[in-house]
């Protein structure tokens, strides 16, 4: 049975999963088809910053945002200047450590998916008069629907699961930062396994389910480019 503070745990993931995965998509499909369509020497160097949550430990990460958003950090100088407060221990502070650590788990799905489109398929929609922007949301997203899918799916997965930079940046604050992972962690440390043990069994199959989810799109993608290919 679960109790309320884990309900309130529950939906606060959610929140914060459904957050992040919006803020990720926004920013994340226009700068994954300037990544993977852009000739400048930048593109090399931004692709491994990219990348680095996928190697780094989540506390490395968490603890030097902690420095930055932090009121000596050159963040936490600017956002207590201009009166917004400071942001760990808060829930927008584990939306910025979210996003970043997150990031890999939207873009590269996101490059691959733009890679595999033909420069052919945009030259013959140029010749058609469809401007960038035209061809760009009726011809390239479309295309890239199962790249767009897996990454809403893998970024929201991945933000559910986070425990390390969330520990971090956000502590354990009950209603405000404390998400699923933290609370089974609580659980365990007050040795309440079988509370422990409830919200395990949920993420478990959570994790199955995206994983089964997961594989479909990419059943379903390859089946469609196979079609296609006919």
């Amino acid at each position: 049975m679960l109790s309320a503070c884990d309900l309130q745990a529950l939906l606060l993931t959610l929140k914060l999963a459904s957050t992040v995965t919006i803020i990720l998509l926004f920013f994340g499909i226009p700068f994954s088809w300037w990544l993977a369509r852009s000739n400048s020497k930048l593109t090399n160097l931004l692709t491994a910053l990219v990348a680095m949550p996928l190697i780094l430990p989540p506390t490395v990460l968490g603890f030097y945002l902690l420095l930055m958003l932090g009121p000596d950090g050159p963040v936490g100088k600017i956002t207590t200047q201009l009166s917004i407060g400071l942001f760990p221990f808060t829930f927008t502070g584990l939306v910025i450590a979210s996003i970043i650590y997150s990031l890999p788990f939207t873009i590269q799905p996101l490059v691959s998916a733009f890679e595999a489109i033909p420069n052919r398929t945009l030259e013959v929609a140029s010749t058609l008069r469809a401007s960038p922007i035209d061809a760009f949301f009726s011809v390239v997203l479309p295309l890239s629907k199962s790249g767009i899918l897996t990454a809403i799916v893998l970024t929201f997965a991945h933000t559910v699961g986070e425990f390390g930079v969330i520990l971090m940046i956000g502590g354990n604050i009950p209603g405000e930062t404390q998400v699923v992972s933290i609370q089974i962690y609580d659980h365990v440390e007050s040795m309440n396994y079988g509370a422990a043990h409830t919200l395990s069994v949920i993420m478990l199959v959570f994790s199955f389910l995206t994983l089964t989810l997961l594989q479909w799109i990419r059943r379903r993608s390859f089946a469609v480019a196979l079609v296609k290919s006919k």
